[in-house]
C-alpha cells in the first residue's frame, strides 16, 4: 500500500520531511498501532512471533520517529500475545540495553519501561531476577536520561512487584540515597557561607534568587527527583523497615530539603510525608508495647530528629518560593499530627527582629522561627490563596497540638494576620481563618486552667472581623457555619469583655437558628455558650429561643434532634431561674415521640434530659406520667435495651422516685415495671418477654430500691416468698431471682436467713432458665457481703458435685464483680478449689473454671500468673486447656497491670499451638486471637515464631476426617443403605486459625509475609462452607490492604470464586441447602466485587474474562448488581468481630 502524500493518523504531520522509505514504515507500523489498540484483534501464534520480530527489528531503525511508534506499539501488544513472547520482547530490549549505541539504549530502556507498566504484576515478577541486575548496572553509566528510566523502572518494581522486589531493596534503597543528592553541576556549600553573611547582613534577604545556577543541559535534577520518587514508593510499601529508615534514609531525605529545583524538592517532601504517615499508624501500639523508651523505636528516633527537621526547613520557609513554602508547611502538619507538642521548643526560640524586618513583615518585638514563618506566609502579597490555605491549616494543627502558654508571647504579632484573612474575598482563605480563630480564642484564654495571660485587648481584633462574617447573607455555607462556631467560642471564652456587643450579637443567633441551612451549626453554638463559666446572659433570647428549639425534636434530621435535646439539657441546669412553665410544656409534649426502640441513641438522650427535668423542675414531671413513661416501660420490656440507655432510665427512675409525686411513687413503678411479667404468670400464659428484658427489669427494680431504701426489704420479702410458691410460674421466679442479684449486689442481704436454702433449692428446678437465675443471683449476693456468703459457697462447691456447674457460674460472677482487696483473703482457698476442676471431662465446666482462674491472676497477677504458666507442663490435655483458656480472660482492650508480666510469658503459653492435643490447639488459638484482637503488643514481636505453628492449623488433615453412621441424612456426603455422613474433626481448629489470621490483617498487618498469607486464603478458598465464608471476607479486605499483593495472586484467587459462583446446587436438596449455597455465593461475589476495584485489576486477562463471564450469565449477573447496589449503602469494607 502507498502511504506518500497522506497524512499522519496520529498527528497530521505531513511527511514530506522523511525518506519515502521511512514514510511506509511509519505508516505500516502508525497502522499496527491503531489495530493493536482495538479489543477484536486475535493473533495467532505464526502473527505473533511476526509482529514481535518486526516491531523489534523497527527499535534499531535509523528514524527516531519509527522509533518511537515502534516503542508505544509494544504497551498493547504485550497483552496480545503470549508469554514466551513476552520473554522474547524483555531479553531483547534488556539486550538492546548494552549496546554502544545510545540511541538504540534510550529506546529500550523507554521500551523496558512501557512493556513493565502493561503487564500484569505476575508476568513482571518472573522476570526480576533478571532485570534488576542490569538495570543497576545501568545506573552507573554516565547517562542521566537512562538513570532516569531506571529509577522510574525501579519505583515501578517496588509499586507492582514488591515480593519479588523484596531481596533488591537494600540495593535499590542504596543507589537511591546515593543518587537523590547527585547534583554535579551545584556546590551546596557555598550556599552555607551565604547564610552566615545573610545573617550578619539581613537585607541580602531582599535580593531574589534569579542569580542560582541555571543551565539548560544539567538535567541531573531529573535522577533525583526519579530517586525521591522510588524511594517513596519503597516507604510507603514497607512497613518493616520503618526502624531502618529513621536510621538510613530520614537523614538523607532531611539533608536534601535544600535541594535547589522546586519539582525535586517537592519528591523530597512527599517522600518524607510518606514516612511520617507511615509512622502515625502503629504510634499506639509502640507505646501498649511499652518500647517508646528505647532507641530503635521509629517514634522515639523521628523525635530526636525534630530538631534536624526544623532546622532544615527553617531556611526554606524563609525562600519567596511559594511552592517550597507549601511544602514545608504540609510536612510540618503532618509531623505535627504525628508527635503531638513535638515543635513546643521550637516555637519559643527567638530570632532577631531585623529577620522580621527582611522577611517583610513589620517588625513585632522577638518571634519564634516558625511563626515567623506562618505570618510572612499569612501577609506576604505574593503568596497565592493555596499558600495562605496550607498554612493556616498548619496552624490550626499547631494550635491543637500544642499548650496555649507555648503561644501567649507571640499572639499579638499571630493574630491581626489571621484576622485579616477572615476578610479575604476567597471563602476558603475567609473558612480556614475562622477554624484557626476560633482555636486561637481558646488559646488565648483557656477557661478549663489558671491563666495569668490577659485576653481582653485582643477582643477588640477577634470580634469586629468575626461579626462581619456572621452578619453576612451572602456568603459560602461553610464560611457561614465556621462563622457561626467562631462567634460561639468567642462569647464562651470572651462574653464578659463584650459588653455592650453582646445582647445584638445573640439575636443575630436567633435568627440563623430560624434559618434551615444554619440551624443546627447554631443549636451547637448555643449549647457551647450555655455552658460556658462565664455564665453568659442568654435571658434576652430564651423567650424565642426555647420553643424553636422545642420544634426542633419534631424535625426529621437526626442530628438536629440529637443537638436540640443537648443544648435543652445544658439549659434547663444552667437557666433554670429564666425558664416558665409555658416554655418547658412545649419541650415535654415533643418528647414522648423520641423514645423508642427504634433509635436507641436518641431515646437514650432523651431521657437523659426528662432526668434533668425531674431533678431541676420536679413540679413539671407530673404532666408526663401518661405517654412518656408509657413509652419508656415499653423500651425497658424491650430485647434490645442495654448500654448507655438503660443506664440513662435507671438514673430516670431513681430521679423520678425522689420527686415523691403520688402518681409516680415507688409501689407504682415497681407495679407497671413488674407487670407483664406477673400478669403473663397469672394468666398461665408463656412468657412473651426477651431474656434480656428480665434483666433490664431487675436492674431497674434495684435502682429503685436503692432509691427508697426504707422500701428496699419489703420487695426483697417479696421476691423470696414469689420463688417459694410452688405456684408462681417460672417467668416470676426468673424475676424475682435477677432482682435479689441486682438488689444483693450493693446491699448486705445477710438478714434474710432463708436465702441460702431458698436459693440452693432453686438448683434443681427442673427450669434451666430458673436454675441460671438463682446461680446468677448467689453470685451476686456474695458480692454484697463475702464474708458471709463466699465461704458457703466454695463449701458447696466442694461437698455438692450435683451443683458444682451452676456453682461455678456463681463464684465466676463473684470473682467478675469484687473488689481485688475484698477477694485477696480468699485467693488461696478459690484457687486450690477451681485446679480441682480443671481437669473435669465436661468441657462447659472447664470453661467455667478457666473463666474464675483467669479472673482470679488479675487479683494478685505477679504471685498467680507463674503458677498458671507452670500448669503448661501438666500431663492432661483437660488441664492446659483450662490453663490456655484461663489466659485469655487475663487479656483486655485498656491496660491493666498484668500486661507487663504477661508479655514476658505469653510466648510459653502459645507454644501450646503445637500440642499434640486437637482441643488444647484450638482454645490456644482463641487466646491467641484475644490478644491480637485486644491487645496486639503482647503478640506483636513473636509472630516469626508463632506464625508457622498458626499457618499449619489452616491445612485439612485427612486423619481428621471419619465417617459416622447417622439415623437421619443432614450433611454432605451421603451413602446408600447404611446412612452416613462425614464429620471433620479439625474443622474447629481451622476455623478458630483462621480467625486469627483475618485479626492479624487488622492489628498486625506490617509483620506480615503477606504473599506467605496468601497462600493459606488461597487453600481457604477452596476449603468447608464455614472457611469459605471467612476467607472471601478476607480477601474482600485484602483487595483494600495490599492491593498489588492480590494483583499478583490473581489468576489462582479467581479460579475458587469463579468455582463457587458457578455452583449448582442438586435437584431434591433440601431448603437449608439451597440457602446455604446462595449465601456463599453472595460472599463470595462480594470478594470479586472488592478485587475489581483493584487499579489495573482490567489488565489481568483471567478477570477480564471472568467479569466478562458474569455479564453474559443473567443469574451471575443480577447476584452482582445486588452486591454493588448493597455496597453502595455500607462501609467500603466488611469487618468481622473475631474477639
Amino acid at each position: 500500500m502507498c502511504y506518500r502524500g497522506r497524512l499522519c493518523s496520529a498527528c497530521g504531520r505531513n511527511w514530506s520531511c522523511l525518506f519515502y522509505a521511512d514514510i511506509e514504515w511509519f505508516m505500516a507500523t502508525n497502522d499496527l498501532m491503531m489495530e493493536l489498540q482495538k479489543d477484536s484483534i486475535k493473533l495467532d501464534e505464526d502473527s505473533e512471533k511476526k509482529v514481535v520480530k518486526m516491531l523489534l527489528k523497527l527499535l534499531e531503525d535509523k528514524n527516531g520517529e519509527v522509533q518511537n511508534l515502534a516503542v508505544k506499539c509494544l504497551g498493547p501488544l504485550v497483552g496480545k500475545v503470549k508469554e514466551y513472547q513476552v520473554e522474547t520482547i524483555v531479553d531483547t530490549l534488556c539486550t538492546n540495553m548494552l549496546s554502544d549505541k545510545e540511541q538504540l539504549r534510550d529506546i529500550s530502556s523507554i521500551g523496558l519501561k512501557t512493556v513493565i507498566s502493561e503487564l500484569p504484576p505476575a508476568s513482571t515478577g518472573e522476570h526480576l531476577e533478571k532485570i534488576i541486575p542490569l538495570i543497576v548496572q545501568y545506573c552507573n553509566v554516565e547517562d542521566d536520561e537512562l538513570r532516569e528510566y531506571c529509577f522510574q523502572a525501579f519505583e515501578s518494581f517496588v509499586r507492582r512487584c514488591p515480593k519479588e522486589i523484596d531481596p533488591h531493596i537494600p540495593n535499590v534503597m542504596g543507589l537511591c540515597l546515593k543518587y537523590i543528592t547527585f547534583d554535579p553541576n551545584y556546590n551546596y556549600d557555598n550556599e552555607e557561607v551565604e547564610e552566615m553573611m545573610e545573617t550578619e547582613n539581613g537585607e541580602d534577604e531582599e535580593q531574589e534568587s534569579d542569580d542560582e545556577y541555571s543551565d539548560d543541559d544539567d538535567i541531573s535534577w531529573k535522577v533525583r527527583r526519579s530517586a525521591a520518587k522510588c524511594l517513596e514508593a519503597i516507604v510507603s510499601s514497607r512497613h518493616d523497615l520503618l526502624q531502618d529508615f529513621y536510621k538510613t534514609l530520614s537523614p538523607v531525605l532531611i539533608s536534601r530539603f535544600k535541594e535547589r529545583e522546586e519539582n525535586v524538592k517537592a519528591d523530597i517532601f512527599s517522600a518524607y510525608i510518606s514516612l511520617l504517615k507511615q509512622t502515625l499508624p502503629i504510634q499506639s501500639w509502640l507505646h501498649a508495647s511499652d518500647a517508646s523508651g528505647k532507641d530503635d523505636v521509629p517514634l522515639t528516633m523521628l523525635q530526636n530528629q525534630v530538631p534536624s527537621i526544623v532546622k532544615a526547613l527553617h531556611k526554606q520557609l524563609k525562600e519567596k518560593s511559594v511552592k517550597s513554602r507549601q511544602g514545608c508547611f504540609s510536612l510540618l502538619t503532618e509531623l505535627a499530627n504525628v508527635l503531638p507538642g513535638c515543635l513546643a521548643d521550637h516555637i519559643p526560640a527567638l530570632v532577631p527582629g531585623k529577620l522580621v524586618r527582611g522577611l517583610g513583615v513589620k517588625e513585632q518585638g522577638w518571634l519564634s522561627p516558625l511563626l515567623t514563618c506562618i505570618v510572612f506566609s499569612l501577609a506576604d502579597k505574593s503568596s497565592s490563596s493555596n499558600m495562605r490555605i496550607d498554612t493556616l491549616s498548619f496552624l490550626h494543627v499547631l494550635l491543637c497540638n500544642h499548650q496555649p502558654e507555648v503561644f501567649h508571647p507571640h499572639i499579638k504579632s499571630l493574630l491581626p494576620p489571621v484576622v485579616t484573612c477572615i476578610g479575604d474575598p476567597f471563602y476558603k482563605i475567609t473558612s480556614e481563618a475562622l477554624l484557626v480563630t476560633q482555636q486561637l480564642v481558646k488559646v488565648i484564654r483557656p477557661l478549663d486552667k489558671s491563666c495569668t495571660f490577659d485576653a481582653k485587648p485582643y477582643v477588640k481584633d477577634l470580634f469586629p472581623g468575626t461579626l462581619k462574617r456572621l452578619k453576612a447573607a451572602d456568603i459560602d455555607q461553610e464560611v457561614k457555619e465556621r462563622a457561626i462556631s467562631c462567634m460561639g467560642q468567642i462569647i464562651y471564652s470572651l462574653g464578659d469583655h463584650l459588653s455592650s456587643d453582646l445582647q445584638p450579637t445573640l439575636k443575630i443567633f436567633l435568627e440563623r437558628l430560624k434559618n434551615e441551612i444554619t440551624r443546627l451549626t447554631t443549636v451547637k453554638a448555643l449549647t457551647l455558650i450555655a455552658s460556658s463559666p462565664l455564665k453568659i446572659d442568654l435571658r434576652p433570647v430564651l423567650g424565642e429561643g426555647f420553643p424553636i428549639l422545642a420544634s426542633f425534636l419534631r424535625k426529621n434530621q437526626r442530628a438536629l434532634k440529637l443537638s436540640t435535646l443537648t443544648a435543652l439539657d445544658i439549659l434547663v441546669k444552667n437557666y433554670s431561674d429564666s425558664l416558665k412553665p409555658a416554655m418547658i410544656e412545649s419541650v415535654l409534649k415533643e418528647l414522648p415521640a423520641l423514645i423508642t426502640e427504634n433509635d436507641m441513641h436518641v431515646s437514650q438522650v432523651a431521657i437523659m434530659f426528662l432526668t434533668t427535668l425531674a431533678k431541676v423542675y420536679p413540679s413539671c414531671i407530673s404532666k408526663i406520667s401518661g405517654s412518656v413513661l408509657a413509652e419508656i416501660f415499653q423500651l425497658v420490656h424491650s430485647p434490645l435495651l442495654q448500654g448507655g440507655a438503660l443506664t440513662a432510665i435507671i438514673d430516670f427512675f431513681q430521679a423520678l422516685v425522689l420527686t415523691k409525686m403520688a402518681t409516680m411513687g415507688y409501689s407504682e413503678l415497681m407495679k407497671q415495671l413488674t407487670a407483664p411479667i406477673y400478669s403473663s404468670g397469672s394468666a398461665g400464659e408463656s412468657v412473651t418477654l426477651h431474656k434480656q428484658a428480665y434483666y433490664s427489669v431487675a436492674k431497674c427494680v434495684a435502682a429503685l430500691s436503692s432509691a427508697c431504701p426504707k422500701e428496699a426489704p419489703a420487695i426483697v420479702n417479696q421476691f423470696i416468698q414469689d420463688v417459694k410458691n410452688p405456684k408462681s410460674s417460672s417467668a416470676v421466679k426468673v424475676l424475682a431471682f435477677l432482682s435479689l442479684a441486682e438488689i444483693g449486689r450493693t446491699m448486705n442481704l445477710s438478714a434474710q436467713r432463708e436465702l441460702k436454702t431458698v436459693i440452693l433449692e432453686a438448683f434443681t428446678s427442673p427450669n434451666e432458665e430458673v436454675k441460671s437465675a438463682a446461680s446468677y443471683a448467689l453470685g451476686n449476693i456474695s458480692v454484697g457481703n463475702l464474708k458471709e456468703y463466699l465461704p458457703f459457697m466454695l463449701k458447696e462447691i466442694g461437698s455438692q458435685p450435683k451443683r458444682q456447674y451452676l456453682l461455678l457460674h456463681s463464684l465466676k460472677e463473684v470473682i467478675s464483680s469484687s473488689p481485688a482487696d475484698g477477694l485477696k483473703p480468699y485467693v488461696e482457698d478459690i484457687w486450690a478449689l477451681l485446679f480441682k476442676h480443671c481437669e473435669c471431662t465436661e468441657e462447659g465446666t472447664r470453661s467455667v473454671v478457666a473463666e474464675c482462674l483467669g479472673k482470679l491472676t488479675l487479683v494478685n497477677p505477679s504471685e498467680l500468673l507463674p503458677r498458671l504458666k507452670n500448669q503448661l507442663s501438666s500431663g492432661s490435655p483437660h488441664a492446659r486447656s483450662t490453663v490456655v483458656t484461663a489466659i485469655k480472660f487475663t487479656i483486655a482492650d485498656q491496660p491493666q497491670p498484668i500486661d507487663a508480666l504477661l508479655k514476658r510469658c505469653i510466648g510459653d503459653f502459645l507454644k501450646t499451638l503445637q500440642d499434640p492435643d486437637l482441643n488444647v490447639r484450638r482454645v490456644a488459638l482463641a487466646m491467641f486471637n484475644s490478644a491480637a484482637h485486644n491487645k496486639p503488643c503482647l503478640i506483636r514481636d513473636l509472630l516469626n515464631a508463632v506464625l508457622p505453628s498458626l499457618y499449619n492449623e489452616t491445612k485439612v488433615r485427612r486423619e481428621l476426617i471419619r465417617e459416622v453412621a447417622a439415623v437421619f441424612f443432614f450433611l454432605f456426603k451421603v451413602e446408600m443403605g447404611p446412612f452416613k455422613h462425614t464429620v471433620d474433626d479439625g474443622l474447629d481448629v481451622r476455623k478458630a486459625a483462621f480467625e486469627c489470621m483475618y485479626t492479624l490483617l487488622e492489628s498486625c498487618l506490617d509483620r506480615l509475609d503477606i504473599y506467605e498469607y496468601l497462600n493459606h486464603v488461597e487453600d481457604g478458598l477452596k476449603d468447608h462452607y464455614d472457611i469459605r465464608m471467612l476467607t472471601f471476607i478476607m480477601l474482600a479486605r485484602l483487595s483494600t490492604l495490599c492491593p498489588n499483593a492480590v494483583l499478583q495472586r490473581l489468576e489462582r484467587l479467581i479460579e475458587p470464586l469463579r468455582a463457587t459462583c458457578s455452583t449448582k446446587v442438586k435437584a431434591g436438596s433440601v431448603k437449608q441447602e439451597f440457602e446455604k449455597q446462595d449465601e456463599l455465593k453472595r460472599s463470595a461475589m462480594r470478594a470479586v466485587a472488592a478485587l475489581l476495584t483493584i487499579p489495573e485489576v482490567e489488565k489481568s486477562p483471567v478477570m477480564a474474562e471472568f467479569s466478562s463471564q458474569i455479564r453474559s450469565n443473567p443469574e451471575m449477573a443480577s447476584l452482582f448488581e445486588s452486591i454493588q447496589k448493597d455496597s453502595a449503602s455500607l462501609p467500603a469494607s466488611e469487618s468481622m468481630d473475631m474477639s
